[in-house]
């Protein structure tokens, strides 16, 4: 299947949310893994949902279950409702989810109010560029994406400011927004760079631009891709060097590390570009995503299809 190929819009919403999840469960048992952790398990690179590490085959983490917390708030709001998606991120805090980034834990469990808590926690630690909110923003990249890229990359970053007291997590967030709504126009998400970097802020934009250079790699890095500047670059590199959907998640999790969430946004990146055709019916079969804080709510894939046609069809449209 070629990038350009003959999708049409709503195969490669379903493929954005739905690989994202997918992604987040294939990296989920391998996370803080070594180098060649998929390889080790799969060696002939077909790989299952297979759980692990305390997730059942198929359940997601934090990273899909705080996105739809997201989604179904802009839906059931109508509107960027920050304050409600704070709640409801509290409430999922409080329903004590198996994973939960401490950052993100801290900001949400320390009484602060909603325009205060991460702000709060990035003076008093210096250190909020992590990538929580980068994890999390497929469902919110879906719904912008008929927006416009400046409106896109805007909503990108007041929701990472929730719990992200750093720029650089804003910043980063607004990017993966950007290439989201490329490449679900069916435009190559890695030609989009360039435009989207120009609407970085400028004190972070050259940090950016080093780790989405073409030529940036892993090995790279300086820093545990639990960053956000790793993490987005490591999607963009898987991507870049893979030629299907399951190859880049594949490479993805290899990496080590936050497989979850690498492959999540990978997931986010390479299922918008190849469509929900090229998410296996291997993975969509187990997947499911619970919702702590929600009763014994558990999102199928049926559900996650139900809720990318809606971020699509009622996000704000460009004035």
């Amino acid at each position: 299947m070629t990038r350009r190929g003959s999708l049409d819009r709503a195969d490669r919403v379903s493929g954005a949310v739905v690989g994202s999840a997918a992604g987040d469960a294939l990296g989920a048992p391998f996370e803080f893994g070594p180098t060649g952790v998929f390889t080790a398990r799969f060696p002939d690179g077909v790989g299952t949902l297979c759980g692990g590490g305390g997730w059942d085959p198929g359940e997601a983490t934090d990273d899909t279950q705080m996105a739809v917390l997201v989604g179904e708030s802009l839906l059931e709001r109508g509107r960027l409702d920050l304050p409600d998606i704070f709640d409801r991120f509290r409430r999922w805090a409080a329903g004590e989810p198996k994973d939960i980034g401490l950052q993100t834990e801290d900001v949400l469990t320390n009484g602060e109010p909603w325009d205060l808590a991460a702000a709060l926690h990035f003076q008093l630690n210096g250190r909020a560029a992590g990538n929580g909110s980068l994890m999390r923003a497929t469902t919110s990249a879906v719904y912008f994406a008929h927006a416009g890229r400046p409106a896109t990359m805007e909503a990108a970053r007041r929701i990472a400011a929730l719990t992200h007291g750093d720029r650089a997590a804003w910043e980063g967030t607004a990017v993966f927004h950007e290439l989201v709504r490329a490449a679900l126009a069916g435009d190559d998400p890695l030609a989009a760079v360039p435009g989207a970097l120009a609407e970085v802020h400028a004190d972070h934009r050259a940090r950016w631009e080093a780790v989405l250079a073409p030529g940036w790699h892993p090995g790279l890095a300086t820093e545990f891709n639990g960053a956000v500047w790793p993490c987005l670059g490591t999607a963009l590199w898987a991507l870049r060097t893979t030629d299907t959907f399951q190859r880049a998640l594949a490479s993805a999790v290899d990496v080590g590390g936050d497989t979850d969430t690498v492959a999540a946004v990978t997931g986010g990146l390479a299922g918008a570009v190849y469509g929900i055709g090229a998410v296996p019916d291997r993975w969509t079969g187990p997947l499911h995503v619970p919702l702590p804080g929600y009763g014994d709510r558990c999102l199928r894939t049926e559900d996650l299809l139900t809720l990318a046609g809606r971020l699509d069809a009622e996000g704000p449209r460009r004035t």
